[in-house]
């Protein structure tokens, strides 16, 4: 059924002629998806609510333990025909980080169809072609990460003239700036030219999906931001404040101490690893911090120093961090190094007095081999935290 009252024909499988396909990669886009979907339905919280989370703080029987209220009503956030497609990664933390989600998800009333779509060499090949159908029907296209090789093909196989790209955390800065600019679409953290072999192959795709996500004719882009951007000409931005965060949980038990949140700065060989020990040990002992909130792509190895050699708790949250700190229990204060959570912990915590820091990267810290833009956008994620206190960074110790 469409918003004006009529219904849509149905095709033979999946969604419904002119309904809306949202592709997530993450746990944080699927989040971000249900903001948006709450957003988009008109959905907002009262101040009682976005203060103190949802009407008796009561969780839905299906919900998972201790993650409150879900629900719109009967109809939930799927009622304007949303179904989300989870192209699952490899990578387990992230796997049952989205398992979690996904019952969020349905919990409103939103149809999840999950893909292995990295489940061995045919599976890109399956997977594409049961999608094919379906994008081909829809009218509206929810993509979480535009860098995406995956999402940038099956956007080359949709005829959709609304796209709508969710936050993919600060990776939507980098998004956005390049969309206006004219650049193609490079990860900030990538190093080289990006014209390799691969990368070669594949640009056709790669530009074809860029044109499909600039505005032009009858084809609308949104971009869904908690982040700070200045779109291009045409490009609506719509802000995501965390309503359906605020709206579900909390309000959260604060402990008295500090929680220090971790970053994959060093598996995506920014940062040098010794430093980033250097800088967390120094702010456990600066801010009296006991516990360390690691970032689904830590490794192990990194999260065992961190507790051996450094003394803090590691805590490997089954959820999206801005869930996690909703429900509590939280520290009084949460310190980051520069990520998105500066950003949107200070949204879903509105209201609670938590405070956020966030300290900055100190360019000694860089690898020699990082991207050259590399402390340029992450003093730019720092500068442009509007409600975060900022830190001066950790000296760098001398070897």
């Amino acid at each position: 059924m469409s918003r004006d009252g009529t219904k849509r024909p149905e095709g033979p499988a999946g969604p419904e002629a002119g309904a809306t396909l949202a592709f997530v990669e993450s746990p944080v886009q699927l989040l971000n998806v249900l903001e948006w979907a709450y957003a988009d339905g008109g959905g907002d919280p009262s101040p009682e609510q976005a203060a103190g989370g949802a009407p008796g703080g009561r969780p839905s029987p299906s919900a998972p333990e201790g993650l409150g209220a879900a629900g719109l009503g009967a109809a939930g956030l799927g009622a304007d025909g949303l179904t989300v497609v989870v192209l699952s990664p490899h990578d387990p933390m992230t796997r049952g980080q989205l398992r979690r989600m996904a019952e969020l998800a349905r919990d409103e009333g939103i149809t999840v169809r999950w893909e292995d779509a990295r489940g061995g060499a045919g599976a890109p090949l399956k997977t594409i072609g049961g999608l094919r159908g379906p994008l081909r029907r829809a009218g509206r296209i929810v993509i979480g990460d535009p860098f995406s090789r995956y999402v940038q093909l099956l956007l080359t196989l949709t005829r959709a003239q609304d796209l709508v790209v969710v936050d993919d955390g600060t990776a939507t800065m980098e998004f956005v700036s390049q969309l206006a600019s004219g650049e193609p679409l490079v990860r900030w953290h990538r190093r080289g030219t990006g014209r390799g072999a691969r990368e070669m192959v594949f640009a056709p795709v790669s530009a074809t999906a860029r044109r499909r996500l600039t505005p032009g004719g009858d084809r609308r882009v949104e971009v869904f931001s908690s982040m700070p951007v200045e779109p291009p000409a045409g490009v609506t931005v719509t802000a995501n404040s965390f309503a359906w965060t605020r709206a579900r949980f909390g309000p959260p038990r604060l402990t008295r101490g500090t929680d220090l949140v971790g970053t994959s700065l060093v598996e995506t060989g920014v940062v040098d690893l010794e430093r980033y020990l250097e800088a967390v040990a120094t702010l456990a002992r600066t801010h009296g911090a006991t516990r360390y909130f690691a970032h689904r792509r830590e490794s192990a190895e990194k999260l065992h120093r961190v507790a051996a050699e450094i003394g803090l708790e590691v805590v490997r949250p089954e959820l999206p961090l801005e869930l996690i700190a909703r429900r509590g229990p939280i520290g009084h204060t949460i310190v980051s190094f520069p990520s998105t959570v500066v950003h949107t912990l200070p949204l879903a915590l509105s209201g609670t007095g938590v405070k956020v820091a966030v300290c900055d990267v100190d360019p000694a810290w860089l690898r020699s081999d990082a991207s050259p833009r590399a402390q340029g956008f992450l003093s730019g994620v720092t500068g442009t935290a509007r409600d975060a206190h900022r830190l001066r960074s950790v000296p760098a110790a001398t070897s």
